[in-house]
């Protein structure tokens, strides 16, 4: 679950201890709680000029090996477990960030969200769009007249205006402290029959608008609610665990930068209790839109956000393997294991249950503050 360079990375993270939560870096495989007054929540932590020195030399206590916090529950708050790498920030998401990804977003939606229609209308969309949007750059002279071509066809989405228009479609995946990570139960929302993964690079960025480093997430995906209608994201994309980030922020320095973000290659397995397996995988080079620009159409005079935030990138990845039935394509069951790796940033793991049977989040930012309060670190 460790970067494969992880004895020269600078890594950041958050476990839950007996007390309440504790920021900590990883050094030569030992967990270390830099918790303090200077830095009492990972917003504090981002904040810091020297962050990647900080790391290096902050004081803290060990609290054990790393295999120890991978092999605890990750549901009983007495036991140290890995917790997502984010407190006070906001959690945000970019969508339809790739081409390939994007045509799967029309079928859904002109499918509206009935996976038995999927196979029919991904024939048709596709003879239509075929590599038209491959490499495209997002509000150009050619971007609006492939718009202009799809129109005429009757296939223009809102999916494809966020999609190769001027506006990337940037909206709130989660409250401030309800992400879960490495090892926790990821949920569905129960109502959802069709639904999959989204192995996304996560991007950490502090109040002034800097992108301080980089890790993995889980922006579970439900295809049938949303393609009934857009105006059901938040449905479909707020609920109970489903949301995970992790294991590790791994910070910008001289050994990982913005460009090797960029050249990153994500892959996915899904292993179910029924035996079935699907691998993936989803390439930060076919990304229709530059990290950075997200980060700008996110962060500015038009928005502040005064803890930082998180934001997800977006996906190459659209599962279309038959599962159940021919032409159905993919969709979760219970039980099932995800994990989304990278060579750079680790491996995220994860296990697929019902939001409703996940654990409740009831421990939220008035909860931590208390308890950062009662340990005298405020």
């Amino acid at each position: 679950m460790l970067p494969q360079d992880h004895s020269r990375a600078h890594l950041a993270g958050r476990v839950q201890r007996a007390h309440g939560p504790a920021i900590v870096t990883l050094r030569e495989g030992r967990v270390t709680d830099i918790t303090s007054r200077e830095v009492p929540t990972m917003r504090d932590l981002m904040e810091r000029d020297d962050l990647a020195d900080y790391l290096r030399r902050a004081p803290g206590e060990d609290i054990g090996a790393i295999e120890d916090l991978l092999a605890a529950s990750t549901e009983d708050p007495g036991t140290p477990h890995l917790l997502a790498p984010a407190d006070l920030q906001a959690i945000k998401a970019s969508g339809v960030t790739f081409a390939e990804s994007m045509v799967e977003r029309v079928i859904e939606e002109q499918a509206a969200g009935d996976a038995d229609r999927a196979q029919e209308i991904r024939a048709r969309v596709q003879g239509v769009i075929g590599d038209s949007l491959s490499g495209i750059v997002p509000g150009s002279d050619k971007a609006m007249q492939v718009k202009a071509v799809l129109q005429a066809e009757g296939l223009w989405s809102q999916y494809l205006e966020v999609g190769i228009g001027p506006d990337a479609e940037v909206f709130t995946k989660c409250q401030p402290m309800a992400a879960v990570g490495w090892g926790a139960s990821v949920g569905l929302h129960p109502i959802s029959n069709w639904n999959n993964p989204e192995p996304e690079i996560v991007l950490a960025i502090d109040s002034r608008g800097r992108i301080r480093g980089a890790t993995l997430g889980n922006d579970v995906n439900l295809r049938d609610v949303e393609g009934r209608s857009a105006l059901l994201l938040g449905k479909a994309k707020d609920n109970n665990a489903s949301a995970a980030i992790g294991p590790f922020i791994r910070v910008f320095d001289d050994h990982y930068t913005m460009d090797d973000m960029r050249a990153a290659e994500l892959t996915l397995t899904v292993t179910g209790e029924d035996g079935f397996a699907l691998e993936g995988r989803s390439s930060m080079s076919k990304i229709s839109r530059d990290p950075e620009s997200l980060v700008a159409q996110t962060i500015g005079r038009h928005h502040q956000y005064p803890d930082g935030f998180l934001l997800f990138l977006g996906t190459l990845f659209a599962p279309i393997q038959d599962r159940d039935a021919p032409g159905q394509g993919f969709t979760h069951k219970t039980g099932d294991r995800v994990v989304i790796a990278e060579t750079r940033l680790g491996a995220l793991r994860n296990t697929v249950r019902l939001s409703t049977d996940c654990p409740e989040w009831s421990f939220g930012t008035g909860a931590l503050m208390r308890n950062l309060a009662g340990r005298g670190l405020l």
